[in-house]
C-alpha cells in the first residue's frame, strides 16, 4: 500500500478521523448497516473549515449495496462520496491449499434468513479461479446450497459465453458441500494442534493472541517484576517449517515432535565447537539465521503448548469430551444427560451446553420432546429467558430439534461411513479419525469415498443426509482434455458452504499425502469456523430496554 502512496491505514472507529496530512480518505467496508452509522459518524464530525479539505471516498467489499447507499443519503452525507465503487475480493488464499471467503454470517444467511447472497459471491469466487486455473470438468455437491452455487456457475458461464478458456484446467473435480449435510463437526472439540489453538484462543485471519506470561523473556536473578501485558501476538501459517510439520498432528503427538526438534536445534548450535577452519565457522555463520528461526520458533510452539496442555489436562475438558465421545460412538444419545445438567446447574459458559445439546441432538436425529423441552427449560431459567430466540434459531438450522418420524438414522449413518473408530492411532494416524481421537469428519469422510469408490456406493446413506446430491460436467474445448500420466495425482477442489473447521482442513491434508490416496485436496470455504464462533453467529443479541 505505501508503494501506492498510501500515508496511513486506521481500523473504523466512531468519532473523529485521525489527523492526517491527506487530501484523500477512502473507506474500505463491508456493506453492512452498522459500519454504515460509524462512518456517518465520521464524516458528519470532519472539521469542514479546515483547508485542504479532504475527500472521501468508499469501496465497498465485495459488492456495492444499494440499502447502504440509501441509508448514507437518508442521513445526509452520501453526496460527501466522490466514489463509491465496489472491490471485488471474494476467495482469500490464507495458505497454499486454504482460500476463504471470510463471510462469519453465511450460515446463518443461508439457512435462517434464506438470503443466498453469500452463494453468489461463492459462486463468483469459483468463476474466478476458472478464469485463472481453467474449467473444472466434474462438479460434484450434496446439499441445497451447493446445488444453488453449481446452478449459479452454470448460468454465468452461459451467460458470459466469452468466460470459456484455453487454460489447461488445473482442477479436475469441485466438490460442493453444504454445512448442514455435516452438523456434527464442528460442535465436537477439534483435538489437532492447530484446532485445539483455534478452539482455545481463537486464530482471526491466520493470528492468534496469547496470554504474554508464557512468552516473557526469562532473565537471570530480576523475578517477574515487570511481566508484559499486552497478548503476545503470533501469525501461524505453513510458512513457518516447524508450524507446517505439527499444526495438522494430534495434540498427544505434538510433544514428542518438539522434543526431536529441540535435540536436533541444540546438536547443530553445538557444531560450532567443532568449527575449526575459516571454511567450517563461515559455513556455521551462514546457517545462523536460519537455527535462531528455528530456535525461537520451537519456544514460541513449545509455550503454545504448555498453555493448551493446562487445559486439555484439566478435569473438565476431560469430563467434556467423554460426553461428547460418548454421544458420537452413539452411547445413551435419547435420555438427559447428567454431566449436561451438572453443568447447567453450575452455570457453564452457554456456549459450551449449546454446543453439547445440539451434538447430542445431531447424534440422536432430533431428540424426543420431552428430553428437548426439559433441556430447553433449564436453560432458560438459568441463562435467562431472552435466549428463547437463540434456541429457536439452533431449532430452525437443524442444530436442536425434535426428533421427526420417530427414526435416528446416525447409527446407520456412523456405521455405513465408518464414522467412529475404536483404535485410533494418535502417533501414526493410518485414518483421518485421529483428528477427533476416534471421530472421523463426515463431511471429509464423503470427500474421500466420492474420490474412491465414488459415491454410488453410499447411495442410502446419501439419501439420509440433507438436500439433494448431483453431478455436473462442464465440456472442455478440444486439446485441453487431461490425459493423466502414471501416478500422477488428481487434484479435487472442496469448497465447504456454511463454514469449515481446522481439523476438517487437517484431515483433507491427511488424505493429500497418503501414499496410494491418488487425490490432491485444496479447501476453500465461506469462513473458518469452530462450535464456538458456529454457535455465536446464531445467537441473538438482545440490547436491554434503554429506560
Amino acid at each position: 500500500l505505501q508503494e501506492h502512496e498510501v500515508e496511513k491505514m486506521f481500523t473504523l472507529k466512531p468519532g473523529r478521523l485521525p489527523p492526517a496530512d491527506v487530501k484523500n480518505i477512502i473507506f474500505f467496508v463491508r456493506p453492512k448497516l452498522e459500519l454504515m452509522d460509524i462512518i456517518t459518524d465520521n464524516v458528519l464530525r470532519e472539521d469542514r473549515g479546515r483547508s485542504p479539505q479532504r475527500d472521501f471516498h468508499i469501496l465497498f467489499v465485495p459488492r456495492r449495496s444499494l440499502l447502504c447507499e440509501q441509508w448514507l443519503k437518508e442521513q445526509g452525507v452520501l453526496g460527501s462520496f466522490i466514489h463509491r465503487e465496489q472491490y471485488s475480493l471474494d476467495l482469500i488464499p490464507f495458505d497454499g491449499d486454504l482460500l476463504s471467503m471470510e463471510s462469519e454470517s453465511a450460515f446463518k444467511e443461508c439457512y435462517l434468513e434464506s438470503d443466498q447472497t453469500s452463494l453468489y459471491h461463492a459462486a463468483k469466487g469459483l468463476m474466478t479461479l476458472q478464469a485463472l486455473y481453467g474449467t473444472i470438468p466434474q462438479i460434484f455437491g450434496k446439499g441445497d446450497c451447493a446445488r444453488h452455487v453449481a446452478n449459479m456457475m452454470i448460468r454465468m458461464k452461459r451467460e458470459f459465453p466469452g468466460s470459456q478458456n484455453s487454460i489447461f484446467p488445473v482442477f479436475d473435480t469441485l466438490l460442493l458441500l453444504d454445512r448442514n449435510v455435516d452438523l456434527l463437526t464442528p460442535l465436537a472439540t477439534q483435538l489437532t494442534y492447530e484446532g485445539l489453538i483455534d478452539e482455545i484462543y481463537g486464530i482471526q485471519n491466520t493470528y492468534v493472541k496469547l496470554p504474554p506470561e508464557k512468552f516473557a523473556p526469562k532473565k537471570q536473578g530480576e523475578g517477574g517484576k515487570d511481566l508484559p501485558t499486552e497478548p503476545k501476538k503470533l501469525q501461524l501459517n505453513s510458512a513457518e517449517e516447524l508450524y507446517a510439520e505439527i499444526r495438522d498432528k494430534n495434540f498427544n503427538a505434538v510433544g514428542s515432535v518438539l522434543s526431536k526438534k529441540a535435540k536436533i536445534i541444540s546438536a547443530a548450535f553445538e557444531e560450532r565447537h567443532h568449527a575449526k577452519t575459516v571454511g567450517e565457522i563461515k559455513q556455521f555463520v551462514s546457517q545462523l539465521p536460519h537455527m535462531q528461526a528455528a530456535r525461537s520458533s520451537l519456544a514460541n510452539h513449545t509455550s503454545i503448548a504448555e498453555l493448551i496442555k493446562d487445559i486439555t489436562t484439566s478435569e473438565d475438558f476431560f469430563d467434556n469430551l467423554t460426553v461428547e465421545q460418548e454421544f458420537m460412538s452413539g452411547i445413551d444419545t435419547d435420555k438427559v444427560n447428567n454431566y449436561i445438567e451438572d453443568c447447567i446447574a453450575q452455570k457453564h459458559p452457554l456456549i459450551k451446553i449449546l454446543r453439547l445439546v445440539c451434538l447430542q441432538s445431531v447424534c440422536n436425529s432430533g431428540l424426543k420432546q420431552k428430553v428437548l423441552d426439559h433441556y430447553k427449560r433449564e436453560i432458560l431459567q438459568t441463562y435467562g429467558y431472552e435466549h428463547i430466540l437463540t434456541l429457536n434459531n439452533l431449532e430452525k438450522a437443524g442444530l436442536l430439534k425434535p426428533q421427526t418420524g420417530g427414526r435416528n438414522n446416525y447409527p446407520t449413518i456412523r456405521k455405513t461411513l465408518r464414522l467412529w473408530m475404536d483404535d485410533v492411532n494418535e502417533q501414526n494416524p493410518n485414518d483421518i479419525s485421529y483428528v477427533y481421537s476416534g471421530y472421523a469428519p463426515l463431511s471429509v469422510r464423503l470427500a474421500q469415498l466420492l474420490a474412491r469408490p465414488g459415491w454410488r456406493s453410499i447411495e442410502e446413506v446419501l439419501k439420509m443426509l440433507p438436500g439433494p446430491h448431483f453431478e455436473e460436467r462442464q465440456q472442455l474445448p478440444t486439446g485441453l482434455q487431461k490425459k493423466r500420466q502414471h501416478g500422477e495425482n488428481r487434484v479435487t477442489l472442496v469448497f465447504f458452504l456454511g463454514g469449515v473447521t481446522y481439523a476438517e482442513i487437517a484431515a483433507l491434508r491427511f488424505l493429500s499425502q497418503m501414499e496410494d490416496g491418488g487425490t490432491e485436496y485444496i479447501i476453500a470455504t465461506t469462513k473458518l469456523i469452530n462450535g464456538t464462533t458456529w454457535i455465536k453467529s446464531l445467537m441473538e443479541k438482545l440490547e436491554p430496554a434503554p429506560f
